[in-house]
């Protein structure tokens, strides 16, 4: 038998990883290093962390470029990301080197979708304005007109991102009876079938018609700030716009100045263009319905999404393509 691998998880994740692995690789598992925190490695604890592993685990915080690969050096077999996302990930290089990329995309599904909705609600209801109001025990009962929010029984949807959790966010909607509409390089039969009966529509004619705008692409060239200052002044004054992609999508300054001027109704947002930080003033806004990128947080799908990363990682180390690979 080869020398045993040596394995580096790079975050503290649910339940044992390590265990996971052992038992799934037995003696080919040499040395595993975990950060027992649950916070990213700096980038120079990082780069000395990898140096000679088979297999590393990462996060989206792990920046995993050319100096990450040449720190691992020619021992790396498979980065397994855990996140539906792999925007952190040098896939080019990855290609060159011969290392497998692995993701978790089937834990982030329902519950990022079921997010989705809390901010599609919750921004088209008010709820910010509404949460303030009570804590700072300013209510002083129902009001005929007071915090009158948007209806969402029988509106339009669009949702810009055609994978498994604009699919499952399109699912959802079947329980307001709304008008689905998709925005895809390509057509998805999937959506335009039964029960859903989306249609496919340009991006700009989608922003002119949709009540409600749901961001499900992931974050590349082409998506980076695909919702800036012209797309937002296309929405209706009676939109609500809902992010849980990946936050450089939107033009964050431009959605701001959007809100503040209430050319949009409202925003949801679950992910930012420079987490943890936030635009100037977007904090401030009442329209502004924020979360702290919670969209696959819940104990049986980090677990998941653990089980998943530790998967991919098991089956190169025994030769086996992964099983959840980057496509």
């Amino acid at each position: 038998m080869d020398s045993p691998n040596r394995v580096v998880i790079t975050r503290r994740l649910p339940g044992e990883p390590e265990s996971r692995l052992r038992a799934a690789c037995g003696e080919r598992v040499g040395h595993v290093y975990c950060n027992d925190l649950d916070a990213p490695l700096e980038r120079e604890s990082l780069l000395d962390a990898v140096r000679g592993a088979a297999a590393v685990v990462t996060t989206p915080a792990d920046r995993i470029d050319a100096a990450f690969f040449e720190a691992a050096g020619e021992t790396l077999q498979i980065v397994s990301n855990y996140a539906v996302g792999v925007d952190n990930v040098d896939l080019g290089e990855a290609a060159r080197r011969g290392v497998h990329v692995g993701h978790t995309p089937d834990a982030v599904t329902e519950p990022t979708a079921d997010i989705a909705w809390l901010l599609l609600l919750g921004a088209a209801r008010r709820a910010t304005e509404g949460a303030h109001l009570v804590r700072r025990a300013d209510w002083t009962g129902l009001a005929v007109h007071a915090l009158l929010g948007r209806r969402l029984i029988g509106k339009t949807l669009l949702i810009v991102g055609a994978g498994r959790i604009g699919m499952a966010v399109a699912r959802r909607a079947l329980g307001w009876q709304m008008r689905v509409r998709y925005v895809a390089r390509s057509r998805h039969p999937e959506f335009e079938a039964e029960p859903i009966r989306a249609q496919r529509i340009e991006l700009a004619a989608g922003l002119r018609e949709a009540d409600f705008v749901s961001l499900h692409t992931p974050l590349t060239s082409e998506t980076h700030h695909l919702i800036g200052e012209q797309e937002l002044e296309l929405m209706r004054p009676d939109a609500v716009l809902v992010n849980t992609a990946r936050g450089p999508v939107v033009d964050e300054a431009a959605l701001v100045a959007a809100l503040r001027a209430h050319q949009i109704a409202a925003a949801g947002l679950d992910v930012y263009e420079h987490e943890p930080q936030l635009e100037d003033g977007l904090a401030e806004l009442d329209n502004a319905f924020l979360l702290p990128h919670l969209g696959s947080a819940t104990v049986d799908d980090r677990l998941w999404m653990m089980e998943i990363a530790i998967d991919n990682v098991a089956a190169v180390l025994r030769g086996e393509p992964p099983p959840h690979a980057v496509a």
